[in-house]
């Protein structure tokens, strides 16, 4: 097909088409990722998010395979085409993970490649994933003792890691000096490459067959139809002034305060505004949020509920906004640490969000998903010889109840809706010093509704060798903090995380350094979802399965559910 083929002013079939061409060429620089990774947080966790901007740099299509990172790479992106204007050349490959230049958090390093045609940009393929290393004193990146962004990574500023398609060596030569690992670093931004690259050919490609005025037109078809799209969902919310808040457990600088995320959501007509200026100060500890982070969060708690038929792009945006003060938790003044807003801001924003939107429409919402909490490690593996860096992705939380539905069982954290992937256990056991010994449902740990909540995990290693250092990170280790309940529905039960040594049992909080020896076991008690509606209108049925099953205990079956005879 020719420039000249296909009117797409009157023909939708065509962009249609189109907009499903672009989308697969953005999951293909995704699949590129898992298949070329070196790092497991790549491969297996599929950490990353992947996307297609025009030359306008409008986002036209993203593939959120991480949806908490889905907002952040227009941010991203325009970081980088701010700092090199008239410098941006055929070849070249950008890099960048400050979040104070445009990026989320550090170890979430994003490489965007142009993809030129005659001499001018057409687009540009991106792609953004978590690193096992970013250097500083973390452990997986996260330090939770850091008070500034200096001790918790490298910071790399908008830079050209290819010049006209040549290694820019001394670039290379800088971030590789200053991290743990660095041939797993240096593969790991070698795969982004060759991820981007495999989608400027894809794309080159859609360029011959349509041509660029075709393309052009079709992406403003495609924005304005995901514009009307969204508007159309947001008309079914009521008008209205919608507040909440939530708290996470506290900063790991100072750990008898908890901190406060406050929304005022205002819905008018066809708009939401997120105002976020009743939120606590910033912290001293990696807790606090960047801008991007607190706005791809808020965006993220719409698309997960009211707005799931909406396809994510630049058109959707259009009818949304945030107002984030500088100075507080969900907008850190430089030179904050940020490190921890992906998991531990982020689902706090998330959950404000829908107790908010809950006040609306609450038939649209979830009740509380269980927090992340899990250890991030590293050490030196004996048996490969090398260091080593991991989290521990098999500690899954169960997802919220909504009407009509049960939790869904062992998910990844809100932030990841679902998408966060477990390792296997025996391939997990080769690339880590460790030995799996318990890795199943925990009963009782979903909360009880007439739709329950999804099943939390207990899951127990042991540690192979001498030297483990280690982080854990997350939350919901209090009463304030766990999965909530929705229109009658219980809350979920706190997570806790145990090592058990030699000498006695430790049980470690929330944004903590520990350090682990041969012999010890860490047991993880992963919370589930939060229920929803009356438990005892529960389906008398589904509870004696659920027992049946040792999902519920016969003593929570008659205690929270009114069943005498669950058996």
């Amino acid at each position: 097909m020719n420039a000249n083929a296909g009117n797409t002013e009157t023909d939708p079939i065509l962009v249609s088409v189109i907009g499903s061409r672009l989308n697969a060429i953005s999951e293909e620089i995704g699949q590129t990722m898992l298949r070329t990774s070196r790092s497991p947080i790549f491969s297996e966790a599929r950490d990353f998010v992947t996307g297609i901007f025009d030359h306008r740099l409008r986002l036209i299509a993203q593939t959120a395979y991480i949806p908490v990172l889905m907002g952040t790479l227009p941010s991203a992106l325009r970081g980088i085409v701010d700092a090199f204007a008239g410098d941006i050349d055929e070849g070249d490959v950008f890099i960048l993970n400050d979040p104070y230049r445009g990026n989320n958090h550090p170890p979430d390093i994003t490489v965007a490649k142009p993809v030129f045609l005659d001499g001018e940009i057409r687009f540009w393929a991106v792609s953004k994933g978590h690193h096992a290393d970013v250097g500083g004193g973390g452990v997986v990146g996260y330090n939770p003792s850091a008070r500034s962004v200096w001790e918790e990574c490298v910071r790399i500023p908008p830079a050209k890691l290819l010049v006209a398609g040549k290694r820019n060596k001394t670039l290379w030569d800088m971030i590789l000096i200053n991290v743990h690992m660095p041939w797993l670093v240096e593969a790991d931004l070698e795969c982004q490459i060759g991820a981007c690259t495999v989608g400027e050919r894809s794309l080159l490609a859609l360029i011959g067959k349509y041509g660029m005025p075709v393309l052009d037109a079709a992406a403003d078809r495609i924005l304005d139809a995901s514009d009307r799209q969204m508007r159309t969902v947001l008309r079914e919310v009521p008008n209205g002034v919608y507040k909440a808040e939530r708290y996470i457990d506290h900063d790991g600088i100072d750990k008898s305060r908890m901190i406060g995320f406050r929304l005022t959501l205002t819905v008018a007509d066809e708009s939401v505004h997120f105002d976020w200026s009743g939120s606590d100060p910033q912290a001293a500890g990696f807790v606090n949020s960047t801008l991007t982070n607190t706005i791809s969060a808020s965006f993220q708690a719409l698309f997960m509920t009211i707005c799931s038929s909406v396809r994510y792009n630049e058109g959707a945006l259009r009818a949304l906004s945030v107002l984030a003060p500088v100075g507080t938790i969900v907008n850190a003044r430089e030179p904050a640490p940020v490190t921890a807003c992906t998991v531990v801001a982020a689902e706090a924003i998330v959950e404000t969000v829908w107790l908010a939107l809950a006040q609306a429409v609450p038939e649209r919402l979830y009740a509380g998903w269980g927090r992340w909490l899990a250890p991030s490690s590293m050490g030196f593996n004996p048996t490969t010889q090398r260091p080593f860096g991991d989290i521990h992705f098999m500690a899954k939380s169960g997802g919220g109840a909504a009407r009509g539905f049960d939790g869904w069982d062992h998910m990844g954290s809100v932030v990841t809706a679902g998408g966060l992937r477990a390792p296997d256990p025996e391939l997990h056991e080769l690339a880590n010093p460790y030995r799996v010994l318990r890795y199943e449902f925990w009963p009782d740990s979903a909360g009880p509704g007439q739709w329950r909540g999804g099943m939390g995990t207990v899951y127990r290693w042991r540690v192979e060798t001498d030297g483990i250092a280690a982080v854990n990170f997350g939350g919901g280790v209090n009463e304030a903090t766990r999965p909530f309940g929705l229109l009658g529905g219980h809350a979920a039960p706190t997570s806790r995380v145990v090592v058990h040594r030699s000498g006695g049992e430790e049980t470690i909080d929330t944004e903590t350094f520990f350090l682990l020896e041969k012999g010890d076991e860490v047991e993880i008690h992963e919370t589930g979802g939060g229920g929803y509606g009356d438990p005892r209108a529960r389906d008398r049925a589904r509870i004696a399965a659920d027992v049946a099953d040792g999902l519920v205990s016969a003593e929570q079956a008659r205690d929270a559910y009114g069943m005498t005879h669950p058996a």
